[in-house]
């Protein structure tokens, strides 16, 4: 008698299954930013904690009253008047204050706020929106009004198309993970032929900081993490613009340059700011997990080294500041002429400058 087979129980060999023919593909959930850099949620509770501290927020507002002061003159640059403008990204309404208190250069010229005749501060951060509640400027504003909106990360902007006849953001769009979208977006809320000014941090802002922060990593770890947030560089801001449909761009950069005792300062003063670093690849923890006191005393011996100058005390922290100008489309606008349209050859014009033009 044969013994019984195992064979007819064995499952067939991997190699000889058949499997029908097809391909997967990634699909991406509609209405998420393509890229996640940042924590939107983190960068909530940092905002919502600086605010709390009401004294030391209010103390740390040079940069963002000094920034807000510049993009009200660009503002004020238009001759025109505003009937209704948004402050998107209020922070603690820091433009709302600016064009209560600015006194114009000529004594004979109107008060600045009455060229706007009502502003409305939108902020996505409660504690920081109405921190100044009490202060007087908010009784020199003809009309102000302060409204809580959803993280634009989150949910569209809550505004009707053409609502506004001018879109302000100062300091707050640099945060914006999509940001491609609420410009989009922004340009919807705008009527026809109406401004959009913004003011961001721009990528090399705090360099003194990243590259001391990468060499005491280094130093005392063997390697290098991620301590100061990604920021959008201004070579892109005008493609950003462009794409979102605005016109008549503008784009220019300033740095302010800031001094303080030493790099413990610095980083307090972005910590009450509530300007941390939010990126989603940063390390967590302390020690070994994140800055440590070694790195920390490094940092401060690297950033003295390298960014100090002699005979001070003080070290300077450069902040770029990349401001912005898009135009709605509108009637009446200039537009440029059609490519081949020129009359002139830009290439006589350079060759009679350099040495083709007549000697007097």
């Amino acid at each position: 008698m044969k013994p019984a087979s195992l064979r007819p129980f064995l499952p067939r060999p991997a190699l000889r299954r058949r499997f029908p023919p097809g391909r997967a593909y990634a699909i991406q959930a509609p209405g998420a930013p393509t890229l996640q850099v940042f924590d939107t949620n983190t960068k909530h509770l940092q905002r919502e904690r600086a605010a709390c501290n009401v004294d030391a927020s209010r103390r740390v507002d040079y940069l963002r009253d000094e920034v807000a002061s510049r993009l009200c003159e660009r503002l004020l640059d238009i001759k025109r008047h505003f009937p209704t403008t948004l402050d998107l990204g209020a922070n603690a309404c820091n433009i709302a204050r600016t064009l209560a208190t600015t006194t114009p250069p000529d004594p004979t010229d109107p008060p600045l706020h009455t060229r706007l005749s009502s502003l409305t501060s939108a902020e996505w951060s409660p504690s920081l929106l109405h921190r100044d509640d009490s202060l007087p400027f908010n009784d020199i504003l003809p009309s102000h009004s302060r409204q809580i909106i959803p993280n634009p990360d989150s949910q569209p902007l809550p505004f009707a198309q053409h609502s506004f006849s001018a879109v302000l953001s100062s300091l707050s769009l640099h945060w914006i993970n999509d940001l491609p979208s609420l410009l989009s977006q922004i340009n919807r809320i705008l009527k026809p032929d109406s401004p959009f000014l913004a003011a961001i941090f721009g990528g090399d802002s705090l360099f003194e900081l990243r590259t001391s922060l990468q060499l005491a990593d280094l130093d005392r770890r063997g390697g290098v993490a991620t301590h100061v947030s990604p920021l959008a560089d201004v070579r892109d801001v005008g493609g950003l613009l462009q794409k979102a449909g605005f016109k008549l761009l503008t784009v220019d950069v300033d740095d302010i340059v800031v001094e303080y005792p030493d790099t413990f300062a610095l980083m307090s003063d972005l910590q009450a700011m509530g300007e941390g670093n939010a990126a989603l690849v940063r390390e967590m923890g302390r020690g070994l997990q994140g800055l440590g006191r070694d790195v920390l005393l490094a940092n401060e011996a690297i950033y003295r080294e390298l960014h100090g100058e002699k005979g001070k005390e003080a070290v300077p922290a450069t902040f770029r500041i990349i401001y912005m100008i898009g135009w709605t489309a509108g009637e009446g606008q200039p537009e440029p002429l059609e490519r081949g349209s020129g009359m002139v050859s830009i290439k006589d014009i350079l060759e009679n400058g350099e040495g083709g033009g007549k000697k007097t």
